[in-house]
């Protein structure tokens, strides 16, 4: 049985938590919660518990020697430990016995955030839970700092970035969240996983129950089909949605083992993304290069273009190309003319470049490419083309994030980035040529809305390359 001893000055405060499933789980012997008035501990007429504050300023402070006392003697009713606790300075002298796996729990808005681990951790290993309620301006710093060096598992937490009146409203929130992860004191351990913080590491879902319809407000038909497997995965894209919304740090520390490939192509939506061999998801943003980026997007150009290039390349025509198309000279050319060049990035939230596209936007209604086997003549989406042809010359993904989503991602922002550039033609496309013998990318333009249309062949140093060329429109949905 766990069991926790609160010490606050207004000890009638916790009668709320004879209610409810704590109130049953004490009745059950899960649990024994008893409240402790701090000024039963004090030996003057006034019964005093604070004093002003060393060095000057506003407020009471909670006296060292008061708080020592009472904590002592509460300590000092359990059972025989393995570590004993020195005296404080107010005590006659004797050892205080401290019982094995206790913890003193200090509210403070100075403390470290509560969190489901945490409670997790005392669930797990205390048997004894110690809470000491601080009002005023808190409690003498020397009082955490005694206990913590006497061997007692000190917690100074708070329940988020702003200030109560005192500690006992995150007590009660402290033994609502241990005692509900003890032992027989849920019906169904599997809502633990489920909910929000739990084992899962997310927020959870949305809820729902009869009726079936309220006020013009539907359950989600999914959860009425009887299909537990589509059930379950609109559960957890709904928690996964909720958590990069509200709790991005969160998402940030999800396993990235524990994640299936459903998990990662809705985190992919949400701009996260796993990169092979890696542990947590990562955020991503696409967006316009600017000309800081020449140097990094240089160096992703040169170590993405080989895995992209036929075998039958020698390195020397690799190499050749690399120089003469994909230099840091060439990104800052082509960087500065804003008009005609679009080179998105996706962009790693440590600053590093994942991928890229550049796109060559002719004037009016020309076509980019025309002398390097633009289909001129193509149908675009079925249809005659009306406005410019657009060149997507380059799209490529750094290696350890095929895969991932990242190419959906960048394809995304590229996308509407040149229908926005070319918003005023009735009918303007984009093209692309990919070498004929790369089905895995032939496959993937197919999948991005591409028609193919023509092939073409081009030097890549001293060598031919023949290209399958695909087109597609640029009007948004």
């Amino acid at each position: 049985m766990m069991r926790f001893d609160i010490i606050s000055v207004f000890p009638e405060f916790f009668e709320v938590l004879d209610l409810s499933l704590i109130g049953k789980a004490q009745e059950r012997g899960i649990l024994s919660i008893s409240s402790h008035d701090l000024r039963d501990w004090t030996d003057d007429p006034h019964r005093t518990v604070d004093d002003s504050p060393a060095g000057g300023g506003a407020g009471m402070v909670m006296r060292p020697d008061v708080w020592g006392k009472a904590i002592d003697s509460i300590l000092g009713v359990g059972t025989v430990a393995s570590t004993a606790l020195a005296p404080s300075a107010e005590c006659t002298g004797e050892d205080s016995a401290v019982v094995p796996h206790t913890v003193l729990a200090v509210p403070t808005p100075s403390g470290v955030p509560l969190t489901q681990r945490t409670c997790e951790r005392i669930a797990r290993g205390a048997q004894h839970v110690v809470i000491a309620c601080g009002r005023y301006e808190g409690i003498d710093a020397r009082v955490a700092h005694y206990y913590a060096q006497s061997g007692v598992d000190v917690i100074e937490y708070s329940l988020g970035d702003y200030v109560l009146n005192g500690g006992e409203v995150a007590a009660v929130a402290l033994v609502e969240a241990v005692g509900r992860l003890l032992p027989g004191m849920v019906g169904n351990p599997d809502s633990l996983v489920e909910e929000s913080h739990g084992a899962a590491g997310l927020l959870e879902y949305p809820v729902y129950t009869r009726p079936v319809q309220w006020r013009e407000l539907a359950i989600p038909p999914v959860l009425l089909s009887g299909h537990h497997g589509d059930t379950a995965r609109w559960r957890k894209d709904r928690a996964l949605e909720r958590t990069a919304a509200r709790r991005a740090d969160m998402v940030r520390q999800l396993d990235a083992e524990s994640l299936d490939k459903g998990d990662k192509a809705m985190l992919a939506g949400l701009g996260y993304l796993v990169a092979r061999g890696g542990e947590h998801p990562v955020s991503v943003t696409a967006r316009r290069a600017e000309p800081a980026d020449a140097c990094a997007l240089a160096e992703l150009a040169a170590r993405t273009f080989p895995d992209a290039a036929p075998a039958y390349l020698t390195e020397e025509s690799i190499d050749s190309f690399v120089r003469q198309n994909l230099s840091l000279e060439v990104f800052r050319e082509l960087l500065a003319d804003t008009l005609h060049y679009y080179a998105i990035v996706l962009e790693a939230e440590d600053g590093r470049l994942i991928g890229y596209t550049l796109s060559i936007v002719p004037d009016g209604d020309g076509v980019a490419g025309s002398d390097e086997g633009a289909p001129v003549d193509a149908l675009i989406d079925g249809r005659e083309r009306r406005g410019p042809l657009t060149e997507l010359s380059k799209f490529y993904i750094d290696r350890d994030w095929r895969g991932s989503g990242a190419a959906d991602i960048l394809w995304e922002y590229t996308f509407r980035a040149l229908a926005q550039a070319c918003a005023d033609w009735e009918n303007p496309g984009v093209f692309l040529g990919t070498n004929a013998a790369n089905r895995r990318a032939r496959h993937a333009y197919r999948k991005l809305g591409f028609d193919e249309v023509g092939e073409r062949t081009f030097m890549v140093g001293e060598q031919d390359n023949h290209d399958v060329v695909f087109a597609r429109g640029l009007r948004v949905p």
